[in-house]
Protein backbone atom coordinates (compact mmCIF):
# COMPACT_ATOMS: atom_id res chain seq x y z
CA UNK A 1 0.00 0.00 0.00
CA UNK A 2 1.17 3.32 -0.93
CA UNK A 3 1.78 5.47 2.15
CA UNK A 4 -0.75 9.10 1.69
CA UNK A 5 1.03 12.45 1.43
CA UNK A 6 -0.58 15.10 3.89
CA UNK A 7 0.50 18.32 5.15
CA UNK A 8 -1.43 18.68 8.16
CA UNK A 9 -2.81 15.68 10.36
CA UNK A 10 -6.13 17.28 11.01
CA UNK A 11 -7.14 17.51 7.35
CA UNK A 12 -6.36 13.81 6.81
CA UNK A 13 -8.17 12.85 9.71
CA UNK A 14 -11.28 14.99 8.01
CA UNK A 15 -10.84 13.71 4.91
CA UNK A 16 -10.68 10.01 6.27
CA UNK A 17 -13.22 10.22 8.18
CA UNK A 18 -15.47 11.06 5.08
CA UNK A 19 -14.31 8.07 2.83
CA UNK A 20 -16.42 5.70 0.83
CA UNK A 21 -16.01 2.15 1.77
CA UNK A 22 -12.85 0.78 -0.70
CA UNK A 23 -11.81 4.46 -1.04
CA UNK A 24 -8.08 4.56 -1.41
CA UNK A 25 -7.06 8.13 -0.68
CA UNK A 26 -3.11 8.95 -1.71
CA UNK A 27 -2.79 13.01 -0.64
CA UNK A 28 -4.21 15.75 1.10
CA UNK A 29 -2.77 18.71 0.28
CA UNK A 30 -3.06 22.38 2.81
CA UNK A 31 -4.06 24.96 -0.41
CA UNK A 32 -2.68 28.40 0.24
CA UNK A 33 -4.31 31.47 -0.18
CA UNK A 34 -7.67 32.92 0.40
CA UNK A 35 -10.73 30.36 -0.08
CA UNK A 36 -9.46 27.05 -0.37
CA UNK A 37 -8.77 24.83 2.88
CA UNK A 38 -7.04 21.60 1.28
CA UNK A 39 -7.63 19.31 -1.43
CA UNK A 40 -7.74 15.39 -1.18
CA UNK A 41 -7.27 13.20 -3.78
CA UNK A 42 -8.52 9.72 -3.85
CA UNK A 43 -9.06 6.90 -6.83
CA UNK A 44 -12.91 8.00 -7.06
CA UNK A 45 -13.23 11.71 -6.20
CA UNK A 46 -11.16 14.97 -5.56
CA UNK A 47 -12.15 16.64 -2.42
CA UNK A 48 -11.93 20.52 -1.71
CA UNK A 49 -12.50 22.51 1.56
CA UNK A 50 -13.94 25.66 0.31
CA UNK A 51 -13.08 28.32 3.42
CA UNK A 52 -14.80 31.33 1.44
CA UNK A 53 -18.48 31.16 2.18
CA UNK A 54 -19.75 34.16 4.36
CA UNK A 55 -20.59 33.68 8.13
CA UNK A 56 -17.69 31.83 8.29
CA UNK A 57 -19.30 28.63 6.46
CA UNK A 58 -17.34 25.54 5.07
CA UNK A 59 -17.86 24.16 1.90
CA UNK A 60 -16.43 20.04 1.37
CA UNK A 61 -17.01 19.74 -2.22
CA UNK A 62 -16.98 15.85 -3.94
CA UNK A 63 -15.91 16.29 -7.55
CA UNK A 64 -16.00 12.98 -9.29
CA UNK A 65 -13.28 12.24 -12.06
CA UNK A 66 -15.93 11.18 -14.11
CA UNK A 67 -17.36 14.57 -13.86
CA UNK A 68 -14.21 16.38 -14.58
CA UNK A 69 -13.89 17.85 -18.01
CA UNK A 70 -10.10 19.19 -17.56
CA UNK A 71 -7.18 19.91 -14.98
CA UNK A 72 -4.71 22.63 -15.76
CA UNK A 73 -1.17 23.10 -13.76
CA UNK A 74 -0.70 27.14 -13.49
CA UNK A 75 2.61 28.33 -12.17
CA UNK A 76 3.87 31.34 -12.31
CA UNK A 77 8.03 32.11 -13.88
CA UNK A 78 10.28 33.93 -12.75
CA UNK A 79 12.38 36.44 -15.29
CA UNK A 80 15.11 33.38 -15.27
CA UNK A 81 12.66 30.50 -16.05
CA UNK A 82 12.29 29.17 -12.65
CA UNK A 83 9.11 28.55 -11.28
CA UNK A 84 7.94 30.24 -7.84
CA UNK A 85 7.28 28.93 -4.62
CA UNK A 86 3.51 28.55 -5.41
CA UNK A 87 1.55 26.30 -8.25
CA UNK A 88 -2.06 26.29 -9.03
CA UNK A 89 -3.97 23.45 -10.27
CA UNK A 90 -7.80 24.33 -11.89
CA UNK A 91 -10.43 21.77 -12.21
CA UNK A 92 -13.12 22.69 -15.22
CA UNK A 93 -16.47 20.29 -14.00
CA UNK A 94 -19.50 19.01 -16.52
CA UNK A 95 -21.30 22.26 -15.44
CA UNK A 96 -18.64 24.72 -16.44
CA UNK A 97 -17.61 25.69 -12.91
CA UNK A 98 -13.71 25.81 -12.11
CA UNK A 99 -12.23 25.09 -8.81
CA UNK A 100 -8.72 26.16 -7.89
CA UNK A 101 -6.18 25.24 -4.83
CA UNK A 102 -2.80 27.00 -4.66
CA UNK A 103 -0.39 25.02 -3.73
CA UNK A 104 3.34 25.30 -1.46
CA UNK A 105 5.57 24.50 -3.97
CA UNK A 106 5.48 23.32 -7.20
CA UNK A 107 5.76 19.40 -6.53
CA UNK A 108 2.78 19.10 -4.54
CA UNK A 109 0.64 20.99 -8.11
CA UNK A 110 2.07 18.31 -9.70
CA UNK A 111 1.71 15.57 -7.85
CA UNK A 112 -2.07 16.33 -7.30
CA UNK A 113 -2.36 17.81 -11.48
CA UNK A 114 -1.06 14.16 -12.48
CA UNK A 115 -3.15 11.93 -10.05
CA UNK A 116 -6.09 13.70 -11.33
CA UNK A 117 -5.26 13.68 -15.05
CA UNK A 118 -4.69 9.86 -14.86
CA UNK A 119 -8.40 9.39 -13.37
CA UNK A 120 -9.90 11.65 -15.78
CA UNK A 121 -8.20 9.50 -18.59
CA UNK A 122 -7.93 6.25 -16.97
CA UNK A 123 -11.42 6.55 -15.19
Amino acid sequence: MTEIQFDKQDQLAKIQAGLMPGEALFAVYDGKGTGTGFIGLTDRRVIIQDNSFVGGKIALTSLPYKRIQSVSFVSDKSMFGKFTSSSTVAITVGDGSSHEVEFRGEEKARHAHDVILHYVIHG
